[in-house]
């Protein structure tokens, strides 16, 4: 079996109400920043899937993804792959 890194972004579909983007947006006068709008808030999640290939191991992303990361009434995400971590001696 072979090791394979994924990062799974989480964000709110649009049009559903963002507060989390929307108290940002809010603070950004605080800072005197004034030349950002649309600030949506998510989330990332990254894992390491053991799988015979990329295709499994996708696949089971895939369904941790619509079953326990994300709501798929609300939420919708997107999957890619990512290096793996060197590691650490």
């Amino acid at each position: 079996m072979s090791s394979y890194r994924f990062a799974v972004s989480v964000m709110p579909r649009e049009g559903i109400l963002d507060p989390q983007g929307r108290a940002v947006e809010s603070s950004l006068p605080h800072l005197e920043v004034e030349n950002v709008r649309d600030v949506r808030v998510g989330r990332r999640i990254e894992l390491t899937v053991e799988a015979e290939a990329e295709a499994a191991a996708r696949e089971v992303v895939e369904r941790l993804a619509a079953e326990l990361f994300a709501n798929p009434l609300i939420e919708s995400w997107t999957i890619e792959g990512v290096p793996m971590h060197a590691p650490v001696s």
